[in-house]
């Protein structure tokens, strides 16, 4: 059941697609209080009481404990104390601790407070008792009950829209940094990971492609030809996947520009000037995508690319990021002026050195430049939220366009509830530290949970050097997500995987990921066909488990799987939770593996640094693919011939879905082809 509130006079912000009359009936779940800038939503919480959700936020899958703020934030350093970070999904559970099945269904609810501005949820930091949500005095709350976790998710994504479908190509292994300056250099790249037998997908091309950071031009003198070359690489079944920026470079000559410019398509400062920002380029415009037209118009512009032979995307500095105003960084050097000379004191100091911090995604500029929706001038900062995932709907739209009948990669840093119809997120810029290799794992599931099911984090780490045992750890657990992209920014050790020792562990381990293909893809669009998750705690499949619950470290991955990550530098090993008898699968390649059946209950595990493992669970199967000592892309992974793995007292199950990967014909429920097997006939 879903309940709609309207508090005084919100948006639309696209984020809902199902229909939902507004509700006579007083909330009762959360208590309401209207002040006159604000809705403030508060209910008690007992000890044993689970909160779950919030998508892209830090800290683990249980949210108690801390406030979390939505405000879509450019910051590369995802640490405990952050409150934002670049998405914003206004979605959570409360589960209640179960004291009786009538109260147990009684209380347990989800709460999505539809408000692109700012949106504290304090869960229990203040109180620790008490869930708190503050927002704006304009917004929309769905309360959504239902008969367990998975029934609660299952119809919010019933009303938020059905996922984005990536093409077959974009779940393998790809390879990405920041950057790759030269033909030359991509050609080394794909060498170096064809020569070594490692299979791949997918190069990305970071800023240095364009012509000085312009959207949609290529640098002539770097890429010469790049039509052909983009027809090269995928000859080598490698696909080219450029980044798109949100800022427009201020450049007579650019047609971009003038364009926007004279169709009035970008965002307005106060006076009804153009807004000047600046970001990689140096002085921009940001295109006003939630203005309809000027979206249509942006979007567009994706065609140039694609006629080059271009099938993928990634739009990034979406929140938008801005490194400074041209308004602020003059009121910042006239202050800065003033103090040459001058003996300043610690204070004195502290101001200076924040003046210069402050320049970058200033609150002040965000408030400072305004937006035309579609006849309504409205500031900046009252939909802040809504700018990345309006700039990633401009591209998907202009697809629909464009190449209407196939499927086009494309995914997003920033991102709102809504987005996910329209592409994917990866979580933006992380670190090579363990602890971003366990946040990563925690964050997969609440992102599910809000429809964002295409999605994955930098492997390795994008900002620091990496480390070899961290990035075969990481690879280990990213095997699993649907995307799976290593990537690392510019100044930091080269962490292409044949670069390592170990290169024989890397190669079995990336193999692995293409003889799990059938399975990783299968239950990838299961969950988008059905809404559901691919990616669930454990809590979510064994409800009555109250161990389950406390689990912050294991996923369950489709339907066959459990997987116990290993995020700790120097282990041997770890501690696992089953809460029921599973088949322990241990792999060093997909020929080197053994099985073996753990009862229910807590085990501690050894995990060899070149090893993966996986548990099985009762009654289901894993299928994978034997794969050719040549396989280079997804295109050479057949499910002609699988390999059967599962664990039963008498007959297991699975449905496998198949389809060409590429059109958007997707296949109906009733031609999934359904597998039995007895315990005799499983590996």
């Amino acid at each position: 059941m879903i309940c709609k509130y309207v508090f005084g006079h919100p948006m639309d912000t696209h984020a809902v697609v199902m229909e939902v009359s507004e509700s006579k009936q007083e909330l009762t779940l959360m208590q309401a209080e209207v002040k006159e800038d604000a809705i403030r939503l508060s209910c008690r919480m007992e000890d044993e009481d689970v909160v779950f959700g919030l998508g892209e936020q830090v800290r683990g899958m249980n949210k108690r404990g801390f406030s979390y703020i939505s405000n879509a934030t450019d910051d590369p350093h995802h640490t405990e104390n952050k409150h934002s970070l670049y998405g914003v999904h206004n979605f959570l559970i409360l589960n209640r601790a179960k004291k009786s099945e009538e109260e147990h269904k009684a209380q347990s609810f989800g709460i999505f407070v539809d408000d692109p501005g700012t949106v504290i949820f304090d869960v229990g930091e203040t109180r620790m008792d008490e869930l708190a949500i503050t927002a704006g005095k304009d917004c929309v709350v769905y309360v959504v009950e239902g008969e367990c976790l998975k029934d609660i998710v299952k119809q919010f994504r019933k009303l938020i829209g059905t996922s984005y479908i990536a093409p077959k190509w974009a779940f393998g292994y790809q390879q990405s940094r920041w950057s790759y300056m030269t033909e030359d250099e991509v050609r080394e790249v794909v060498d170096g990971h064809h020569q070594n037998g490692i299979p791949l997908d997918a190069v990305y091309l970071d800023i240095d492609y364009m012509e000085r950071y312009k959207d949609f031009t290529v640098n002539q003198e770097t890429f010469p030809d790049f039509k052909n070359f983009t027809e090269e690489m995928k000859e080598r079944g490698v696909h080219l996947v450029p980044i798109i920026d949100a800022g427009v470079k201020i450049e007579e000559g650019y047609q971009v520009y003038e364009e926007g410019v004279q169709k009035n398509y970008f965002c307005k400062d106060e006076d009804g000037e153009d807004f000047v920002a600046a970001v990689w380029p140096g002085k921009v415009h940001f295109p006003d995508v939630l203005n309809a037209e000027a979206r249509a118009w942006f979007g567009g512009k994706y065609r140039f690319l694609m006629e080059q032979g271009i099938d993928g995307f990634w739009n990034d500095m979406n929140e938008p990021a801005i490194f400074y105003s041209e308004k602020n960084l003059k009121k910042v050097l006239e202050e800065l002026d003033e103090m040459k000379g001058k003996n300043l004191d610690l204070y004195e100091f502290f101001h200076m050195r924040d003046l210069v911090s402050g320049l970058s995604n200033s609150a002040v500029d965000y408030q400072s430049f305004y937006h035309n929706m579609d006849g309504v001038k409205v500031r900046h900062d009252k939909v802040h939220n809504l700018y990345g995932f309006n700039m990633t709907r401009a591209a998907a739209e202009a697809f629909d366009q464009i190449a209407p009948d196939r499927r086009t990669l494309l995914f997003s840093r920033s991102s709102y509830i809504g987005m996910h119809r329209y592409g994917g997120i990866w979580t933006g810029d992380n670190n090579a530290w363990w602890s971003q290799l366990l946040l990563s794992i925690q964050q997969m599931p609440s992102l599910n949970m809000c429809g964002i099911l295409y999605t994955g984090s930098d492997i390795g780490g994008f900002g620091s050097d990496t480390t070899e045992d961290l990035m075969m750890r990481w690879l280990e657990f990213a095997l699993f997500t649907p995307l799976m992209r290593n990537h690392a920014a510019m100044g930091t050790r080269r962490q292409e995987v044949y670069r390592f020792e170990r290169l024989e562990s890397f190669r079995n381990i990336i193999r692995m990921r293409y003889g799990l293909l059938p399975y990783i893809y299968s239950e990838y669009m299961k969950a988008v066909l059905k809404d559901e998750m691919y990616f669930r705690p454990l809590a979510f499949d064994y409800p009555e488990d109250e161990q389950a619950y406390r689990v912050e470290d294991q996923l369950l991955v489709g339907e066959s799987i459990m997987i116990a990550p290993v995020y700790v530098q120097n282990a041997k090993g770890r501690y696992v939770y089953l809460p029921e008898d599973m088949l322990m699968v241990s792999m060093r390649s997909l020929d080197d593996r053994t099985c073996k059946v753990l009862p229910k209950g807590h085990h501690y595990i050894d995990v060899a640094i070149d090893e993966v493992v996986l548990f099985v669970r009762k009654g289901y199967m894993l299928p994978l693919a034997v794969l050719d000592v040549k396989v280079r892309s997804t295109g050479d992974v057949s499910e002609e011939q699988l390999q059967w793995i599962g664990y039963t007292d008498d007959v297991a199950e699975y449905v496998l879905y198949s389809d060409d990967g590429l059109s958007r014909n997707y296949t109906p429920q009733s031609e999934w082809k359904k597998i039995r097997m007895t315990k005799e006939e499983l590996l």
